[in-house]
């Protein structure tokens, strides 16, 4: 499997933004679907944002005005950039990707994940 390593997050104020990096450092598969999820304390998982190996793109209802997600194929990079922050997005957020599923939005359907990287949103 692949070895995905996030980057980006940290501490912003409201209204504020950040953008998240997520490279499979072992550049070892070609992935299909790769997507970005966030758990806050004391909450599920919830998904936030995906991306296919072409040019299909699918955002939480409560994130799509505000966060936009990008793929490079050639350095197995996604990145999620996120503009007018939110409290309520304060999480860890967590990098998949899955070489079956070529869009998927459900965590389980994801076979490789990253190790999260805290989003702290805050005045």
């Amino acid at each position: 499997q692949g070895d995905l390593v996030e980057s980006g997050g940290g501490l912003v104020q409201p209204g504020g933004s950040l953008t998240l990096s997520c490279v499979d450092s072992g550049r070892t598969f070609r992935w299909n679907a790769m997507g970005w999820f966030r758990q806050a304390p004391g909450q599920a998982r919830e998904f936030v944002a995906s991306h296919s190996s072409g040019h299909t793109k699918n955002l939480a209802d409560s994130v799509k005005d505000r966060f936009t997600i990008s793929r490079d194929n050639d350095k197995n990079t996604v990145y999620l950039q996120m503009n007018a922050l939110k409290p309520e997005d304060t999480a860890v957020y967590y990098c998949a990707a899955d070489q079956v599923h070529d869009m998927t939005l459900n965590d389980y359907q994801y076979t490789t994940w990253g190790q999260g990287t805290q989003v702290t949103v805050s005045s």
